[in-house]
């Protein structure tokens, strides 16, 4: 975890410096995630809610035209429910990204904007709670699988993004992971998240 975090400050260290003669905003976002994976291991699973946030720099290269690196600690996952006589059984994945997403944000309006962009995730945790109920009596636990993951996720934002002169923003994209979330050659799933943001910048 803090190697991750020393390599993403660097990373903006260097970005920041090398655009240091262009308009440079910096700022926090936070809001919430609609997370379901893709492919035919994943096929009825529900969404899962969660939280995003972070901070982020936005180089203004031209008055249509800006980058905006990210650094976003993203909940993810999905959740199942299945149910047969007088048993059911719930489970609900929890996986916890570190996720550098690099926006280009091309603005049709003033304040309004076109962002599409590559995501580097990187896996910090991933765990299985299960709720399990027979005949009225209820089981609950919980199970690492972070070893059978995948720990480097790569994907591709896209969406729209709203500024006000006062500095809040608003972002709804979606992210398509293009990276099977499973290291195994016998399951099919990729990240699918909507995400919905607020964020302020100084």
């Amino acid at each position: 975890m803090k190697k991750l975090v020393l390599v993403a400050a660097i990373f903006f260290a260097a970005a920041s410096a090398s655009f240091a003669q262009m308009d440079i905003s910096y700022g926090v976002k936070a809001g919430v995630n609609l997370s379901n994976p893709t492919g035919d291991d994943f096929e009825g699973f529900d969404m899962r809610t969660s939280m995003v946030f972070g901070a982020f720099a936005k180089f203004q290269l031209s008055e249509k035209f800006a980058v905006q690196p990210e650094l976003l600690y993203s909940m993810q996952g999905a959740k199942y429910e299945d149910s047969y006589g007088t048993s059911s059984s719930e489970v609900t994945m929890k996986q916890d990204y570190l996720n550098i997403p690099i926006m280009a944000r091309y603005y049709v309006i003033d304040g309004l904007s076109i962002n599409v962009g590559p995501q580097f995730g990187f896996l910090l945790s991933a765990k299985n709670e299960w709720e399990n109920t027979s005949d009225g009596a209820k089981e609950s636990y919980e199970e690492d699988v972070k070893d059978g993951c995948n720990i480097f996720d790569f994907g591709v934002n896209f969406g729209l993004g709203y500024e006000l002169e006062n500095g809040l923003g608003f972002d709804a994209r979606y992210n398509m992971g293009l990276t099977d979330i499973e290291d195994s050659d016998f399951t099919d799933g990729k990240n699918g998240v909507f995400q919905f943001t607020v964020s302020y910048s100084f």
